[in-house]
């Protein structure tokens, strides 16, 4: 078992670079929609290629960013039932729905989406958009963010398995640290004590 939590801590430490990257796309898709409105209004230009680069990106943080969030243990749950039990008790809910839910939706979307990409890559498919995008690159996002899902999954069943034979500590503790956005909140309000 020690093993496997070796490579659980790679795999999170893999999710952890591609999440922090992830972050930058966001800075960069802003920035794209902000040029892009700024040079229709002042120029009057616009281009499709642009507003496919967002989607692009978009699609990007979003496939790519579900690992991190998944990591994070940011993802939505229901918490109907699970919130009453034990944390062992929970660690076995999240064991059940990984197993039997998240990784075999995650591999058959894997699989699936392998082919899509494979044709589009060798008939070079083009946006349908007058002045689009090769649309191949945005295709190969779905296998690779759901293999990194993958990835990810295995590494959180692999530490709910630790966690319930005392190996590892509670995968699902959220950390005393403060989240950017709490950070933020306390600055402003100490700014504003300041004032």
């Amino acid at each position: 078992m020690n093993g496997l939590l070796k490579l659980s801590r790679l795999i999170d430490g893999l999710t952890e670079r591609v999440g922090k990257l992830v972050i930058w796309l966001v800075l960069l898709v802003t920035l794209i929609s902000a040029g892009n409105a700024i040079m229709r209004y002042t120029i009057n230009y616009s281009s499709n290629a642009f507003i496919e680069i967002q989607w692009y990106l978009f699609s990007a943080i979003f496939l790519f960013g579900a690992g991190y969030t998944l990591l994070r243990n940011e993802h939505v749950r229901i918490d109907l039932i699970a919130g009453r039990l034990s944390k062992r008790g929970q660690a076995m809910i999240d064991i059940f729905g990984i197993v039997f839910f998240l990784l075999p939706m995650a591999i058959a979307v894997m699989y699936l989406s392998w082919p899509i990409f494979l044709l589009a890559y060798h008939n070079n498919e083009q946006s349908s958009n007058a002045g689009g995008l090769v649309v191949w690159p945005v295709r190969l996002l779905v296998p690779v963010g759901f293999f990194l899902l993958v990835l990810q999954g295995i590494s959180e069943l692999i530490k709910r398995i630790g966690f319930l034979q005392g190996l590892c500590p509670d995968p699902t503790a959220r950390s005393q640290q403060a989240t950017p956005e709490e950070e933020l909140a306390l600055a402003i309000k100490a700014r504003q004590g300041e004032l």
